[in-house]
């Protein structure tokens, strides 16, 4: 058999084919007919056609070239043969002639002959109407195989068959299949019509078919003479004879004749329903039998139990097929998991984590997948394949579920029984980009459902009621943005991407990255890449959706808005949306709302809008002067907070909350000096509201939502009240810096004097509920918001220039006499300062610990689950009361100094000092994140406005010692811990409470003559009491007026940072650019601030040209280690911060400045007291060089740098040779060591600190044995060429003698044969010194005694075992001058 050409066979390939299949005479596959012209006139139609005739190529017959490409003539019309036209025939008469209308069509009609055709007479039936027919009962009987018929035309041949004059009862044959007829024929009359399997193929012509009817009839013959069991026993025979595969090729063309057979015949029938033979069971065919029980189960094979029996007469249910059926059977029995093995997570349509081995029913619908059948639930992957269906209603589903289960992650539901976040694999697996496709859907509940998971993936419903509810505190309206740091997208980046790939990313702008990677590092900036706000704005103006989708869509807007002010200003730049959501959710007129759920909330005032807007207006004084200016946004104000709620036609729940944004925004606008023109107009308003509040307060239990209002409202009269006092500020000389100012306020001092007279009761009002904790409580921010309205009240009266100051001074001393002195007596208030520790963050930090589901890429508070009440924000917190109160008693104090000493008897609460002991406890710190980061900056202001009140009373009197020390340590902490956003108040410390002598009480308790006295209990301690530590403190509480301006200098902030704290502080409230804090990276100032000064020498040095000292570099590096020496002598404690290891490579920096500053007195004595600081045993313990060090990138390149200062610039300086040494000591890193005798082995000779100057003993050296092999040879080659000599560097002398010794006399069994020889190697060259004195002293040395002039003592004679040991190895040698030669390339 020719195989077929294959590809890459040439045309010679395929000649060579053609000769073998010609040569072959095989017959062809296909016969080729060659058929004449249709429009040739010649072509006979009698010819006939050519058959057989091959087409044989060859390529001796074909041209050379290709023929020519000429056009072909243009082709005419041919008439028909026997057709020809006239040439002066009229073309219309032909048209004509030749028409054929209908009415020649109706003439030629011919009825049918009917007179031969039976009239059936319809059956007569008793009914009106004949019975109507039913699908079910064309399927009562087993149908017949046969093509597909339609149930009308199953139903008429029906009737055919029924109207037919076949008696009832009698079966024809012709109505039966050929089976049939077989089954029904008695085995004695076999009536086989021609033979099935012999065809005669393969024989010629009439000679086939007759050879195979002759077989046919001897088979025929025989079978007549055999019996039925003969014909079984000899079909039994010839099945097991014959090859399996030929017995089934023989069953298989059996069936299939049988097939077309029925078919042929059903064609034939008049077609009907097929009639069942009920009689004896026939004797079924080999074939047939065999066909039934493929068909049936094997008897070793569990029968499928299905829960419902399937039955034929069902749709479709003609085939039934067993294996497609096996999802209906009942689900396997659950498996017990009995091994910690992880499971894959399922969850439940509610979004429940459900356990392994749950045994839920199936109707829950939970078991619709296919892996693990047997248990219930989905798992994410599963919900992911889920949502891309074609079948909305499963979109939606899906979605739903996966919001539900990010809603329970956020809360901490699962806890520890996942492992790892559920959020991370969700971001991992792209739910971002399935969100935002899915908001590009045409359904709208897929829309919702993409809406609601989107919110519950963005939006911590904890955080939002966070920050509206501490609104109202001091301060509480500036809030940090919600978005990552640049330096958490540097740690995610640190290990994919080299630094220098790093460092080109940087570089292009973020719009050019795609939205994946944005959505990698922020998720906010991912999703505002992909065009998702003019998506929102289209759901919301275009399709309309429910309320739920729309509250969804504003808490997602609002939670954009508060990520940055790039984020902010994109929401309100998005064309249409900012004015759909005025229009559409904030229209001053609308149709009052019945009790019930609202169908729309389109042209209903919703309060989550004015939400939006208030944040935006927070992210900056430019978005709030558009918002007011553009869409007009004081319409709005005064439609909403004109009417009281219970007089807005709406629920009475949002008519609160949206009266209550109405004043956050009004609050927000007159933070920047905005809005001042609405508080004319609603002026009756606002008195009314003031003069209700009373009533309103009195009301058990207090309303929470009827308290924030009164807080928002207090808050606006507060910001209004401070307009009024920056009405008299100076203008700016900046010309550009003032254009860029709003007008002055509008609010004057007598539109807003008359304020205090309806807020005072209101106070006094709240504070008797102090001693009911329970009622006081329910509160909330009003007691803060009164406190601060008198703290701006009285600052904004003191501002006024054209006033009495005895006016304001008189009723300041009415408000204490009346109502602030009376308070600070009270319990109540001494349980409240008590409760400082049990909810503050700093004594708590394991409180703010990261949520489980935290994601660096999408920022929150983590406050799913709400804060406890005894927590900085919970409830019971008494820190927002606390600090409104100390900021009253600041401007008080401030404004009346002589009310300063009543006022600070709140400083010796004892709860107060308790908190701030706790304080300064070592401990670990709290982590820095949003929540913490929030939380801290309020607790820092109570300390810091307990420090200011502190600075001023010990201004007119002293503080008692142990206070004054207290309060400055908890300056000294809270200087090195505030936050971006509070660099006022750094500047205020520094200048205030940090260099202070008032908090210095040790200068005159007789500090610095305890210091003295401590040195001179130390031991090895000779030091000049002329020079001594306490002169040198003392010293330094003299210049604490220079060291403060040295640090004021040097820990200066930028300025457009710390302009914009004080105007914030100081209520100036034209230069406030933003209520939007800077990003918490990191504190303001680092943790070493103290020894900022001499990084700054030592930078400014580097960068200086030829080592040129900068100016006074000896007064900034004296008032430097002046202060350093203070707080290590006094304040310990402000200094744990700062490893040891840091503090020596700061002072190391002295050295490192140029060649002349260690050399001045001052700088000497400083050092030399910081350095003994350093070695103190529990000092000494905690050094280890080894750990990354904050500020530098490795101490041994920071050392190898210093040993070649110390070569070049040292001249043997003592204090720097003992700065040298203090890092070669045993417990420190060998390569220190091997830096120093491998490659600055120069330096030896310039070592010359004595013994007894070393700052430590000399056994932190020689203890434990060196043990690295590579030193010990460079110690050997040091002693043995004279580089190392005793009296040039006589401490390191001393060291290498003392492990040379211990090496060459140990006898370690464990050692390496390497080590071994090295040793014995060593031994030996130690025994043929030619130097007597070196080879005495490494053979004798016995202990380390930093009281000899050699620093060691030595036996007088060898031990019995070395002196044994020592023979034996050098038994048979000479000595003396040997070793000479050998090291003499090292002399």
């Amino acid at each position: 058999m020719l195989s077929r050409p294959k590809p890459g066979e040439s045309e010679v390939d395929l000649l060579r084919f053609q000769s073998q299949f010609l040569a072959a005479g095989a017959a062809p596959a296909v016969q080729l007919v060659k058929k004449g012209s249709r429009r040739s006139a010649n072509a006979n139609p009698d010819q006939p056609l050519l058959q057989d005739h091959r087409d044989t190529v060859m390529l001796d017959s074909l041209p050379d070239l290709p023929p020519a490409l000429v056009p072909a003539p243009p082709k005419r019309a041919k008439p028909s043969p026997g057709h020809s036209l006239a040439d002066n025939e009229d073309a219309e008469e032909r048209l004509n002639r030749h028409d054929q209308h209908i009415t020649a069509v109706l003439t030629k009609i011919i009825e049918r002959d009917t007179s031969s055709v039976a009239v059936n007479l319809p059956v007569p039936s008793g009914v009106a109407f004949p019975p109507v027919f039913h699908r079910s009962q064309g399927r009562q009987r087993k149908p017949t195989v046969s093509g597909k018929r339609s149930i009308f035309a199953q139903e008429i041949a029906a009737r055919r068959v029924s109207e037919a004059s076949v008696p009832p009862g009698a079966v024809t044959c012709e109505s039966l299949t050929p089976r049939e007829k077989y089954h029904q024929l008695p085995w004695g009359s076999h009536n086989f019509q021609g033979p099935h399997l012999v065809t005669g193929k393969g024989l010629r012509g009439q000679e086939a078919e007759q050879e195979a009817q002759t077989i046919h009839e001897e088979n025929m013959a025989r079978l007549q003479a055999m019996t039925s069991e003969e014909i079984l026993q000899e079909q039994q025979r010839l099945l097991a004879q014959l090859d399996p595969s030929l017995v089934a090729f023989l069953r298989s063309r059996s069936c299939t004749r049988e097939q077309a057979e029925e078919k042929v015949t059903e064609e034939q029938r008049p077609g009907g329903p097929s009639v069942e033979v009920v009689g004896e069971e026939p004797i079924m065919s080999t074939s047939s039998s065999e066909a039934r029980q493929e068909e049936e189960p094997e008897p070793g094979a569990p029968a499928l139990a299905l829960p419902v029996a399937p039955n034929k007469e069902w749709l479709h249910m003609d085939t039934i097929e067993l294996d497609k059926l096996h999802w209906t059977q009942d689900l396997p029995p659950l498996r017990r998991q009995q091994t910690q093995e992880r499971m894959q997570a399922r969850f439940s349509l509610q979004g429940e984590l459900l356990a392994p081995d749950v045994d839920l029913p199936t109707h829950l619908g939970l078991h619709h997948h296919g892996e693990e059948a047997e248990r219930a639930g989905y798992s994410l992957q599963e919900l992911f394949h889920l949502t891309r269906s074609q079948v909305s209603q499963q979109r939606a589903l899906a979605l739903h579920v996966l919001a539900q289960v990010i809603s329970r992650a956020q809360s901490g539901e699962f806890g520890d029984r996942l492992a790892g976040s559920v959020l991370h694999l969700l971001l991992d697996a792209g739910f971002l980009f399935l969100l935002r496709f899915s908001l590009d859907d045409r359904v709208d509940g897929v829309i919702a459902a993409a809406v609601r998971a989107l919110r519950a993936l963005l939006v911590v419903p904890g955080d939002e009621e966070l920050l509206d509810s501490t609104f109202s505190w001091y301060h509480g309206a500036l809030v940090f943005p919600l978005m990552p740091s640049q330096q958490d997208k540097e740690d995610e980046d640190e290990d994919e991407e080299p630094s220098g790939e790093k460092a080109k990313k940087k570089s292009p702008e973020e719009g050019n990255r795609p939205p994946s990677d944005l959505a990698r590092h922020d998720v906010i900036k991912g999703l505002l890449a992909t065009n998702l706000l003019p998506r929102l704005r289209y759901v919301l103006e275009v399709t309309c959706p429910g309320p739920s989708v729309v509250l969804d869509i504003l808490a997602v807007l609002i939670r954009l808005a508060r990520h940055s002010l790039e984020s902010a200003t994109r929401v309100l730049e998005c064309p249409r949306l900012i004015e759909t959501v005025v229009r559409e959710f904030l229209p001053t007129s609308w149709s009052p709302i019945g009790i019930g759920p609202t169908p729309s909330l389109h042209k209903v005032p919703c309060a989550a809008a004015m939400k939006l807007l208030r944040v935006l207006a927070s992210a900056g004084r430019n978005i709030a002067s558009r918002l007011l200016s553009s869409f007009d946004l004081r319409s709005c104000l005064c439609r909403f907070i004109a009417e009281a709620p219970q007089e807005l036609t709406l629920p009475p729940e949002e008519a609160e909350m949206l009266n209550t944004e109405a004043f956050r925004l009004w609050a927000v606008a007159a933070s920047y000096g905005q809005g001042g023109d609405l508080y004319r107009e609603l002026y009756p308003v606002l008195i009314g509201a003031l003069q209700v509040m009373p009533k309103e307060l009195s009301f058990q239990p207090p309303q929470p939502l009827s308290m924030q209002r009164i807080a928002s409202l207090l808050t606006v009269l507060t910001q209004l009240t401070l307009a009024a006092s920056s009405t008299t500020c100076k203008p700016s000389s900046d010309s550009a810096k003032a254009s860029l100012l709003d007008t002055p306020s509008l609010v004057t001092w007598t539109q807003v004097s008359g304020l205090q007279p309806l807020v005072e009761p209101c106070l006094r009002q709240t504070l008797k509920l102090l001693p009911r904790p329970e009622m006081w409580s329910a509160l909330g921010p009003v007691p803060t918001a009164c406190l601060l309205f008198l703290d701006a009240y009285y600052q904004a009266w003191s501002r006024q220039p054209d006033l009495c100051p005895e006016d304001w001074l008189q009723d300041t001393e009415r408000l204490s006499e009346e109502l602030l002195l009376p308070l600070l007596s009270q319990p109540a208030l001494g349980s409240l300062w008590d409760s400082l520790g049990r909810c503050s963050l700093l004594c708590n930090p394991q409180s703010c610990a990261p949520a489980p589901e935290a994601l660096r890429s999408l920022v929150s508070l983590g406050c799913t689950g709400g804060c406890p009440p005894l927590s900085l924000a919970g409830s019971a917190s008494p820190f927002p009361v606390l600090t409104s109160l100390l900021c009253l008693f600041n401007t008080l104090a401030r404004i009346h100094k002589g009310l300063c000493g009543q006022l600070a008897t709140v400083l010796a609460a004892p709860g107060l000092q308790n908190y701030f002991l706790q304080c300064l406890a070592p401990g670990a710190a709290p982590p820095l994140t949003a929540f913490s980061a929030w939380a801290l900056r309020h607790e820092y202001h109570l300390q810091y406005l307990a420090l200011i009140l502190a600075q001023r009373a010990a201004t007119l009197q002293p503080l008692p010692a142990t206070s004054a020390a207290l309060h400055h340590g908890v300056a000294l902490a809270l200087l090195s811990r505030l936050l971006p956003g509070s660099e006022h108040l750094a500047h205020e410390l520094l200048l205030s409470c940090v260099f202070r002598l008032e908090f210095l009480p040790e200068r005159a308790a007789g500090g610095p003559e305890a210091a003295d006295f401590s040195d001179q209990l130390s031991l090895g301690s000779s030091r000049d009491p002329g020079c001594g530590r306490g002169v040198l403190l003392a010293q330094a509480c003299q210049d604490l007026p220079s060291i403060r301006s040295c640090y004021l200098t040097h820990c200066s902030l930028a300025q457009p940072s710390l302009k914009a704290s004080q105007a914030l502080y100081r209520g100036e409230l034209q230069q406030i650019p933003a209520l939007l804090l800077p990003l918490p990276k990191e504190p303001l100032l680092p943790t070493d601030w103290p020894f900022l000064p001499l990084v700054h020498l030592y930078h400014q040095a580097s960068d200086a040209p030829s080592g040129v000292p900068t100016a006074d570099t000896v007064g900034t590096a004296m008032r430097a280690l002046q202060w350093v020496l203070v707080l290590e002598s006094w304040r310990p404690q402000a200094l744990w911060a700062v490893p040891p290891a840091a503090r020596l490579a700061r002072l190391m920096c002295i050295f490192l400045v140029d060649s002349e500053l260690f050399r001045e007195t001052p700088i000497q004595g400083l050092v030399a007291a910081l350095l003994a600081r350093l070695c103190q045993p529990e000092i000494l313990q905690k050094l280890n060089l080894d750990c990354p060090l904050p500020g530098l990138a490795s101490f041994p390149d920071l050392y190898a740098n210093f040993l070649e200062h110390f070569e070049a610039v040292s001249f043997g300086d003592h204090l720097f040779g003992a700065v040298v040494l203090f890092p070669l000591q045993r417990r420190f890193s060998v390569n220190l060591r091997l830096t120093l005798f491998g490659e600055h082995v120069g330096a030896l000779r310039a070592l010359g600190l004595p013994l007894t100057q070393l700052p430590v003993s000399l056994e932190c050296y020689t203890e434990p044995p060196e043990d690295n092999l590579a030193l010990l040879q460079l110690y050997f080659r040091a002693l043995v060429t004279s580089a190392l000599r005793p009296h040039w560097c006589p401490v390191l002398y001393a060291v290498t003698v003392a492990h040379i010794n211990s090496f060459i006399f140990s006898q370690d069994p464990k050692s390496s044969d390497e080590v071994k020889a090295a040793r014995r190697s060593m031994l030996q060259k130690t025994w043929l010194l030619a130097d007597e004195g070196l080879r005495q002293h490494l053979l004798h040395y016995k202990l380390p005694n930093s009281t000899l002039p050699e620093g060691f003592e030595l036996y007088p004679q060898l031990p019995p075992l070395r002196q044994q040991y020592l023979q034996r190895l050098t038994s048979g040698m000479p000595q003396n001058g040997v070793l000479e030669t050998e090291y003499s390339c090292y002399g």
